[in-house]
């Protein structure tokens, strides 16, 4: 059981252009856990969105405490601000949970991991040279495959479809879901 807190970071791109593209399907996955922490992100000196807070209430307890992280950079620098982070609350890097988006599985899949590869993931591969490590927790999910031969960067630089929307949406729930069950069934 842990006592302290979890930090979950949601990887994607800082900045209002790139807020709706594939990529950054791990801030909706942190905002949308942020509404049920409440409160307000705020800037950290490990240059990253932050909010500090407890997930609702276990069978009367309080919940585990968290820390929701979007780190202000581009993906591939996100390893920086990860690692102050670890450093700063003190987290072993057991109780961190990186929320990211996935191109090898299918449109609308979400998927826990623990440790492994990064598969071609540049967000992932600069958290894991910054911790020193790939044994942190990995919530993927799954943007699917581009269509054709269109260059995967492309691809998850692209915004959400209108009819993706509806799936894309459920996703996120599914994602928030997921972190919410990980880290409480660690405080159990």
């Amino acid at each position: 059981m842990a006592d302290g807190p979890w930090l979950v970071v949601g990887l994607g791109n800082a900045g209002e252009r790139f807020s709706h593209n594939r990529h950054n399907v791990g801030y909706q996955v942190v905002d949308e856990l942020a509404a049920g922490v409440g409160g307000k992100f705020s800037a950290h000196r490990s240059r990253a969105q932050v909010l500090e807070g407890r997930l609702p209430a276990v069978g009367g307890r309080p919940g585990p405490r968290i820390v929701l992280a979007k780190p202000a950079v581009f993906m591939n620098e996100s390893g920086g601000p990860v690692a102050g982070l670890v450093g700063f609350f003190r987290i072993p890097v057991g109780q961190v949970l990186v929320v990211h988006d996935e191109l090898d599985l299918p449109f609308g899949e979400v998927k826990l991991k623990q440790g492994g590869g990064e598969g071609g993931h540049n967000g992932l591969r600069s958290v894991s040279r910054s911790l020193g490590t790939r044994d942190y927790g990995r919530v993927r999910l799954g943007v699917g495959r581009p269509p054709g031969r269109m260059d995967p960067a492309d691809y998850v630089l692209r915004d959400v479809g209108a009819k993706e929307r509806p799936l894309w949406q459920l996703m996120v729930t599914e994602a928030a879901d997921l972190v919410q069950e990980t880290v409480t069934a660690d405080k159990t």
